[in-house]
């Protein structure tokens, strides 16, 4: 089965009296319906670190990353996906939330520029990639593995079903 990768550049702003719940799930929306099209079938998602009720987004800097990576250590925090699928050819739509906790190990400074100079939490929401070097600080998670990458799996596949759409028919034998 043929796809592919549309990025949908739009605005991420959060909106006035907006919850941080209620933010990932319309910008998931809003990134389907910028890039569906009759006839085919969409998939958009947007994932957010939360700490003490705050947005943590992508940094906009090494320093940014550095400051946000302190704030984590020691500690944990949430973090959010929203997921939005738009059936094209019945004109029908689901999505929802997922939601996991993670922990970080405490942090030294040398630890935090070592990490920032790798390049990794440049493109990250909360400056950490669970699925990569990042791994080396995460003490445990409470929830969902893949919503922490990026992409909660089995909300997904909820999504999908709701939609009559078994979502194993577009995944290759010997790989997603």
């Amino acid at each position: 089965m043929a796809f592919s990768v549309r990025p949908a550049d739009l605005d991420e702003s959060i909106l006035p009296a907006e919850s941080p719940e209620q933010h990932v799930q319309r910008l998931a929306l809003d990134k389907a319906r910028f890039r569906a099209e009759t006839g085919e079938l969409v998939l958009a998602a947007d994932t957010v670190v939360i700490l003490d009720e705050e947005i943590l987004g992508k940094p906009r800097d090494t320093q940014d990353a550095r400051a946000m990576l302190a704030r984590l250590a020691g500690r944990s925090h949430t973090v959010l996906s929203g997921v939005a699928v738009i059936d094209g050819t019945q004109g029908r739509s689901a999505h929802g939330l997922a939601c996991t906790e993670v922990r970080i190990l405490a942090m030294s400074a040398a630890e935090i520029a070592w990490y920032v100079d790798t390049g990794e939490p440049m493109d990250k929401a909360g400056s950490y990639a669970i699925q990569g070097l990042g791994a080396l600080f995460v003490d445990g998670i409470e929830g969902n593995y893949s919503n922490v990458v990026g992409l909660p799996i089995p909300l997904t596949r909820s999504l999908f079903s709701k939609l009559g759409l078994d979502l194993r028919q577009f995944c290759r034998p010997g790989g997603a």
